[in-house]
């Protein structure tokens, strides 16, 4: 019987090896790219927003194994939710489903780039319909303060 550890790394190595969400959207309304320089790690997240919901989300770009893990994995938890709700979102949500809560430091920034990535994608997103540049400013802080 394999441990959770290896489940977890058997679900790590997979969704690496096959990507969930992966490709492009044509006609999205919100796409975000970011990229994490010490590992290589490079995303983007289209998104298509109607009626306030994420109603698609896909990610292209390159990355180590656990990068595009944790993307497979925010893309799916994402998919369906509200503005709100996506916005919402925590490390943890996406650490957890990977059995990643006591990642090494040095690689947490491969494991969250895709949530930043998600979140500035949304604030820009809301960004559009907001008068005040330092709403949107404060929303890039946010999404730039997660780990």
């Amino acid at each position: 019987m394999s441990s959770n550890a290896d489940i977890y790394h058997e679900m790590i190595v997979d969704y690496s090896r096959n990507p969930i969400n992966y490709g492009e959207i044509e006609n999205h309304d919100v796409t975000f790219h970011d990229s994490n320089p010490l590992c290589g790690d490079s995303i983007d997240i289209d998104m298509k927003i109607d009626d306030n919901k994420v109603t698609d989300i896909k990610f292209h770009g390159k990355g180590c194994a656990i990068c595009m893990a944790c993307t497979s994995v925010l893309t799916e938890i994402t998919k369906g939710k509200s503005i709100d709700e996506a916005r919402a979102i925590e490390k943890n949500d996406v650490l957890s489903e990977l059995g990643l809560e006591h990642l090494q430091a040095v690689r947490i920034k491969c494991a969250l780039l895709s949530l930043k990535v998600l979140k500035s994608a949304l604030y820009t997103y809301i960004g559009k319909n907001l008068s005040d540049t330092q709403d949107v400013d404060k929303l890039k802080e946010e999404a730039d303060n997660l780990y």
